[in-house]
Parts: structure tokens; sequence; C-alpha cells
């Protein structure tokens, strides 16, 4: 079976394209449900039965160390194209793992700050050096574009047309989309295009990116991630509102507000390069929300 889980991942690679990153995650994923197949004598892809990959989510969320459900339903993803890949390649007779239902994932609905709690977070990068400059560029342009991580950080220089004020992002899939950049973001990134990049650049090899780390190369997405987190924890907002930024928490404050602004939920579609309207609606139920606590503190009726 273990062969079978390499051309697996080769084929993911070199057909499908697959990123490195959901490579990884894909191979850690594998391994597991090997390690439970070589626990239940699995060696030989046609042994294997749907109750033994029933088991293995099972496993997954009730082990020494449980896994969330949405982890699990993830590894069962990867479980499930193995066993596609088996089928398609003639190893096995059938698909053992298509009834295998992933675990019921909660409802979650995202968390996003307040628009001054937005304004408290991006003024804490207030350093004029190269680095200070770029941090503030970066958040500004998040929350400015709804853009990932991924996206901010995959921009390169070209993709910013100030003259039009937009941005090209590139989103999962390489689908590309233009998003307008605000005044206040393209003030950020001006000035750190003018003053810092170049500083920068300069220690580099000539990277194309926009956002250049400290050594003049792209600037990573877990470095990005610890700019957001470093700025959220030097803010001052209270602790539980520092504990619940993600790196996806000013993409989450663009499409909540925009919303709550009175946005059509398929413009925010759209902005936030979701293939469908259904992923945008989520933060039409935090709005939803939002009107439900404003009513019950302000309404007179909706009191005692």
């Amino acid at each position: 079976m273990r062969r079978v889980a390499e051309d697996y991942l080769g084929h993911l690679a070199v057909e499908r394209g697959r990123a490195q990153n959901t490579l990884r995650s894909y191979r850690l994923d594998l391994e597991r449900y090997l390690g439970h197949l070589d626990g239940l004598g699995r060696t030989d892809p046609p042994a294997v039965r749907e109750a033994d990959v029933a088991g293995f989510v099972t496993a997954l969320r009730t082990g020494e160390r449980p896994l969330a459900a949405s982890s699990a339903a993830r590894a069962l993803a990867a479980v499930r194209g193995l066993h596609r890949f088996a089928l398609r390649e003639g190893l096995v007779p059938v698909d053992v793992a298509a009834g295998v239902a992933p675990p019921a994932l909660g409802s979650r609905l995202p968390t996003a700050l307040s628009v001054d709690q937005v304004d408290q977070l991006l003024a804490g990068c207030v350093s004029d050096g190269p680095v200070g400059l770029r941090d503030r560029a970066l958040l500004e342009l998040l929350y400015s574009t709804g853009a990932r991580i991924s996206e901010a950080v995959g921009a390169d220089l070209d993709d910013l047309d100030p003259g039009a004020r937009t941005i090209l992002l590139r989103g999962k899939g390489n689908k590309q989309r233009i998003v307008p950049v605000g005044r206040p973001a393209l003030a950020a990134v001006d000035a750190y295009r003018v003053r810092a990049r170049p500083d920068l650049a300069a220690r580099g090899t000539g990277s194309p990116a926009l956002l250049l780390n400290a050594r003049g190369n792209r600037l990573s997405r877990q470095s990005a991630w610890h700019v957001l987190r470093g700025a959220a924890e030097a803010s001052g907002l209270p602790g539980a509102v520092v504990a619940a930024v993600s790196p996806h928490t000013l993409r989450h404050c663009f499409a909540t507000h925009l919303l709550s602004g009175g946005a059509d939920v398929r413009v925010v579609q759209e902005l936030l390069g979701h293939a469908s309207v259904a992923t945008t609606q989520i933060y039409t139920h935090v709005t939803v929300d939002t009107l439900r606590e404003v009513y019950a503190t302000a309404h007179p009726r909706a009191r005692g």
C-alpha cells in the first residue's frame, strides 16, 4: 500500500500540479492512514475494507490525541483520493473509501474585529525603518483588498496599478482577479515602495515580489503571519481579541465590514475570489448577529 501512496503523491505533484504545502499535508495524513492499516495487517491494496477506512476516521477523532473534525475530514479527503487513484490504476476492484462519510463539521463563524479594533491594530505599525514600512504596507493591503496572506506575498511589483488603484491577485488554483485598493493602503504601499523597498531589494538578487523580506527575497507566508501576530500583540487590544487573531483575520474583517456597510454579497464574493456565493454567505450570518446585538442593547422593547 505504501508504494501506491508514493505513486499517488507523485501523481498529485506532477500531473495535478499541487502545491508543496498541500503535498506535505497529504503525506502526513497518508502516513497516519498507512500506520493504521499496518496495525490491521492490511499491506495489500485489495485487502483493505470500508470498515478499515471508517475505523481510521473514528481513531482520528477518539484516539490518544484526537483531531478536530476539520482535520479528520482533511485526512479522509487524502485517503479517498488514494483509493480513487488505486481504482483508476486497476489496482483494486472497488473504491472502499467512497462510502465513508466525513465527520460532521460545526458551523464556526469567522472572527472579525470591529472597525475601531482594526484601526488600533494597523496603528501599531509605526516604525519608519524598511521592515516597519513593509509591515504597515502588508497589513493595510490585507485589510483593503481582503487578500489571503498567500495572495498578498505572491503579488509582484508589476501587479500593482497605482493609477487605477487596483492589484492583481492570484488565488486558489491560480485563478486571477483584480481588486480595488483603498487610498490609505495605497499611501502605505507607496511609502514602502519609495522609502523601503529599494533598500530591501539591494540586499537580494532582484526578486520581482512586491513585498520583500530583510534579505531582499519574497516575503514568505509564515513571515507575513508573524507580522500580523506581532502587530496584534503590540496593539494594546484585549488579550482575548489578540488570541483570536488568525492569518485570515483581516480578510474576515474586510468581508464583514463591507457587508455591514451595505455591499452586495455577490460583489463581496467576487472580491474575495470565492467560487461559490455559499462560502461568502457565512459573513452575512456574522452581520446579522451584530444587528441582533445592537437591537438587544438599543431598542427599548428588546430589554427586560
